[in-house]
């Protein structure tokens, strides 16, 4: 066969889940421990961290947060690991610099990706950052010029890749199981219901607030650590405040549209429209005394393709209902040989057109916490770093995806729909280019692709 880099990745993943007895070791005899600082220490972080030191090749030199509360929760991890409290820093610039580590693990919320990520590099690390990989378009660019520029391994978090149901159901449509496609919906279908306006207050101490929002608008504070699902900002209800992430369609987006372009071959749509609306949560609210999130509680996208199915997408935050088959949240696939479903938890289904064809199934294998397959993906990061072979999860890749979900935003925002040349990265429209990029605050530069 014609060993391309899209086959040499793919082979390279499967060799290293196959090894039974150290699925996540790759070499380890042959290689050194990599010094690693996680940048973004929170619940998230933390699950990366974890992942990474089950490696066994990785040392965890430095932790930086803005919230001293987020690093002594991962340093009680840590401690209940065996792991000896590394150096703390609030700055993630500082910490590079002292730190100087060979990784970079990049949990932060959306809104401070690009700097981190860039300035990582620059210092001579390699990065794991997390999806999606910028708040802006111009913003991903930058990341994927800069990773080139310093000859730096950039795994991004779209984790799916590695998942071995997922892998499976790419060789299956790959393979032309399904016939030509046609038609794909990605979509979440979770509960919900009204929000009511969170109180503003005083952030607590020990959180540097307007380090925290950085080249964002700083808002005022609202949160609870004792319940990170309350609905306030921080820390875990970010993604719903488009000043800091850009809602579901890049939280859970991205990583269907990935998966779309993965197993496609797909690299840009022609045009989206997007609309949104906030009918059930209510309409966002900021004052001096309260405030709400902003991001809608249904979104529904379409993508065309030159040459490709046109692509959708669909959520909402209420009426949760497990109507859909296999599962609430995935991509559907519809081909002229039947409808492929493939999920998250639930693993994948195919529903072949011809009714005396059974139906196929294959369940997932999925790691806790979290249901997820970052120990797989880590490893792939460190071969790649030793053997100098894009990642998995490369830069490029991830870019694009990404864009699938910040185009759905550009469209909502402006009302209609928008054309895109994937290769100029441009809408040919004034206003629409505009969106591409946001000023930074403060003495925070918006990084130059």
């Amino acid at each position: 066969m014609t060993f391309t880099r899209r086959t040499f990745t793919h082979a390279s993943l499967a060799s290293i889940l196959a090894a039974q007895n150290a699925p996540f070791i790759v070499r380890a005899q042959e290689a050194k421990r990599f010094r690693a600082v996680l940048i973004g220490s929170g619940w998230w972080g933390t699950n990366i961290l974890n992942a990474a030191l089950d490696t066994g090749a990785v040392e965890v030199v430095a932790l930086c947060d803005v919230d001293e509360r987020m690093l002594a929760l991962c340093c009680a991890n840590l401690e209940r690991r065996g792991v000896a409290k590394p150096r703390l820093f609030k700055d993630f610039r500082e910490c590079l610099a002292a730190a100087k580590p060979d990784i970079a693990i990049v949990a932060t919320p959306d809104h401070w990706h690009a700097l981190i990520m860039i300035e990582a590099c620059r210092q001579g690390a390699h990065v794991y950052v997390e999806k999606p990989i910028g708040h802006t378009i111009l913003e991903g660019r930058a990341m994927v010029n800069a990773a080139a520029k310093y000859g730096r391994v950039v795994q991004v978090g779209t984790h799916r890749r590695a998942s071995p149901h997922n892998r499976s159901a790419r060789d299956f449509i790959r393979a032309g199981k399904l016939g030509k496609i046609g038609f794909v919906r990605c979509f979440i279908t979770y509960g919900g219901g009204p929000e009511s306006p969170k109180p503003n207050r005083e952030p607590p101490q020990g959180l540097d607030w307007e380090f925290w929002c950085g080249p964002a608008p700083l808002r005022p504070f609202c949160g609870d650590l004792k319940n990170a699902w309350d609905g306030g900002i921080h820390p875990r209800g970010f993604r719903n405040f488009m000043d800091y992430a850009n809602g579901q369609i890049g939280d859970w987006g991205i990583h269907w549209f990935d998966q779309v372009l993965w197993i496609t071959g797909l690299k840009h749509p022609t045009s989206c429209h997007s609309t949104g609306s906030r009918l059930v949560r209510g309409p966002a609210l900021l004052t001096a005394e309260a405030q709400t999130s902003d991001a809608p509680d249904a979104q529904t996208a379409t993508w065309t393709f030159a040459d490709g199915p046109t692509v959708t997408w669909e959520h909402r935050l209420y009426a949760g209902n497990p109507h859909e088959k296999g599962e609430n949240v995935g991509v559907y696939f519809y081909g002229e040989k039947g409808v492929f479903h493939l999920g998250w938890q639930k693993g994948w289904t195919f529903y072949p057109s011809n009714g005396r064809e059974p139906v196929l199934h294959e369940d997932a294998k999925l790691n806790e916490p979290d249901g997820q397959n970052i120990r797989e993906l880590f490893a792939d990061f460190l071969d790649a770093i030793r053997t100098g072979r894009p990642p998995l999860c490369d830069i490029e890749g991830a870019h694009r995806a990404t864009n699938m979900s910040l185009l759905g935003n550009l469209s909502m925002k402006l009302g209609r729909s928008v054309a895109w040349d994937g290769e100029k990265e441009t809408t040919g429209d004034p206003a629409a280019d505009a969106l591409l990029r946001r000023d930074y605050r403060g003495p925070w530069q918006y990084p130059q692709a």
